[in-house]
């Protein structure tokens, strides 16, 4: 196995970009999620996980990201690009069956989440810093989709793990550690459960119901006390920093 692309969000919810090496901390790859969109009249973190709200975030690219005013017109509401996550903030996250259902227009159930549950205070993850998904898993989706195939970026990993097992393999690294390049060691937690946000537009793809409809069909795992959810990667603490780069060799203890 090996490193086959690493790639960071500056924002939460908007676009990524592709690096070649970075280094990595208990915090994540370095310029990961570092800053988030506050929607003013809610106190909340605005995520595309509420895709009626905050799809329009992944038009934008996170690295060149616009100020306020013009982020406030971009979006529709009132909002301010933050670097703090203010105490105890709080995002929302649409039914996942329901957006499928009745699609992103439609003012459907959803849950509140608290930032970071296994990530260091003042970050702005949804979980962990840390998301995988491997290259046997994407290609698995793609095949099992009427298109054909899916792109992994629409998963919003930080590293894409070329396997050349079939099926879903990271499924099966959930309590073990993964050993990246010479220094990084990280703790796969649990499998990612998918929301909406694999099915939106991301910057010039096209929605895509079948990366989450796929999924939601043919891999289901258990996440925690939530039973059986549809899941495409994992999520991943750091044991132990360092420096990683595309192409180094992923070694699973």
């Amino acid at each position: 196995m090996h490193v086959e692309t690493l790639r960071r969000y500056p924002v939460k919810s908007m676009l990524g970009e592709e690096v070649g090496e970075s280094e990595v901390t208990a915090r994540g790859l370095t310029g990961d999620r570092v800053r988030a969109v506050l929607d003013v009249a809610t106190g909340k973190i605005a995520s595309a996980k509420n895709p009626r709200l905050w799809r329009d975030l992944l038009t934008i690219e996170g690295a060149r990201v616009p100020g306020d005013e013009e982020l406030s017109r971009l979006l529709g509401r009132h909002v301010r690009l933050i670097d703090v996550p203010p105490e105890g903030a709080e995002f929302e996250r649409s039914v996942p069956e329901r957006v499928l259902a009745e699609g992103i227009e439609a003012e459907v159930p959803h849950t509140a989440g608290t930032l970071g549950a296994a990530s260091p205070e003042g970050t702005f993850f949804d979980f962990a810093p840390i998301h995988l998904i491997s290259t046997s898993a994407v290609q698995r989706i793609g095949a099992l989709s009427p298109r054909g195939h899916v792109e992994a970026l629409r998963y919003r990993p930080n590293l894409v793990i070329a396997t050349d097992h079939s099926g879903f393999p990271e499924n099966d690294w959930v309590g073990r550690e993964l050993h990246v390049g010479d220094d990084v060691v990280l703790e796969v937690i649990v499998a990612s459960p998918r929301c909406a946000v694999p099915t939106l537009a991301h910057g010039p793809l096209a929605r895509d119901v079948e990366a989450l409809r796929t999924v939601a069909r043919h891999n289901r795992v258990p996440v925690f006390d939530m039973g059986p959810q549809p899941c495409a990667g994992v999520y991943a603490r750091v044991l132990r920093p360092g420096r990683i780069s595309k192409g180094d060799p992923v070694r699973l203890t």
